[in-house]
């Protein structure tokens, strides 16, 4: 039994090692293929003249990357603000102990199983000013209402973090009801007691509470928003002009429409990093608060 016991753990290593090879293979393997490339002047094919650090210079300097990240930055803060508010007012109201929550918590959460595409199609059918909301207003006779976000510069983006809001917001309601049910409700009967507000009792005890609940919804949004694409394509194809261009859609025109892998590429590393910069803090910072937690037992 002594030896068995012993033998198991090289075992399961034995059996993991065709998955541990293609983490290393195809991940690991692929990034430095990239990185190394990024470094290279490479065009349609991949070239060995290595120029150092000229494309990421090259890369922003170029406007449409500097509208992208300006773009990139104003939808992390709608969407992943406007998710987080609109999901946990979602969980508070159906922790509530409403009728039909089953029903309302399937609503809710439908619009986060639909496709990013799906999502887009429907939201520029909604625009549209000939056969969206816009256009049923106007029949009524209320001509006054405006509802063409995707046709002006200055509010395409918006349409893109709206649509966005209305796919996450069910993530968040799931990840936030859970987080609620599990406080205990003998801190909700205790502040009852005690005549403490209902609004002092969710930002001084519940929310507290919610921070690693808060934190996964961050970082799952985050990680979306970044990698956006198939819902800016499906939406506006970063238009009108490049008033909603992404990094993720600056990076394939710059790959497979201009054949400028080098510098497509160098947009690939940075938007890697940029994940890391995401995760790797709050990563670190759930690590940290639950060896508090565990040394406090």
């Amino acid at each position: 039994m002594g030896r068995r016991a012993i033998g198991r753990p090289w075992t399961a290593l034995l059996s993991l090692t065709p998955l541990w090879a293609i983490v290393v293979l195809v991940y690991f393997g692929t990034t430095f293929w990239t990185a190394q490339i990024s470094l290279t002047d490479s065009h349609l094919l991949p070239t060995g003249h290595f120029i150092g650090l000229g494309q990421y210079g090259r890369l922003f300097a170029t406007q449409t990357w500097q509208i992208s990240i300006q773009n990139l930055l104003i939808l992390l803060i709608l969407v992943v603000g406007g998710c987080l508010v609109l999901g946990f007012l979602l969980a508070a109201a159906l922790d509530r102990a409403v009728r039909f929550e089953n029903s309302f918590r399937t609503i809710f959460l439908y619009p986060y199983a639909l496709s990013f595409v799906v999502t887009g199609l429907v939201w520029q059918w909604l625009m549209n000013p000939d056969l969206g909301i816009q256009a049923t207003f106007h029949q009524l006779g209320l001509t006054w209402f405006v509802f063409d976000w995707t046709m002006h510069r200055e509010t395409a983006i918006y349409a893109v973090a709206l649509a966005g809001i209305w796919q996450g917001s069910g993530l968040v309601m799931v990840l936030m009801l859970a987080g609620l049910r599990g406080i205990d409700q003998d801190i909700w009967r205790a502040a009852r007691i005690e005549g403490i507000p209902v609004h002092r009792i969710y930002r001084s005890i519940v929310l507290p509470q919610l921070t690693p609940t808060i934190a996964t919804a961050v970082t799952i949004l985050a990680m979306g928003v970044i990698k956006t694409f198939d819902l800016v394509i499906a939406l506006t194809n970063g238009g009108p002009g490049t008033s909603t261009v992404v990094p993720a859609k600056f990076i394939m025109d710059n790959l497979f429409g201009r054949q400028n892998l080098a510098l497509a590429t160098a947009g690939a590393m940075v938007m890697l990093l940029t994940v890391l910069a995401v995760v790797v803090p709050l990563a670190y910072a759930q690590n940290v608060r639950a060896a508090r937690q565990r040394n406090a037992l």
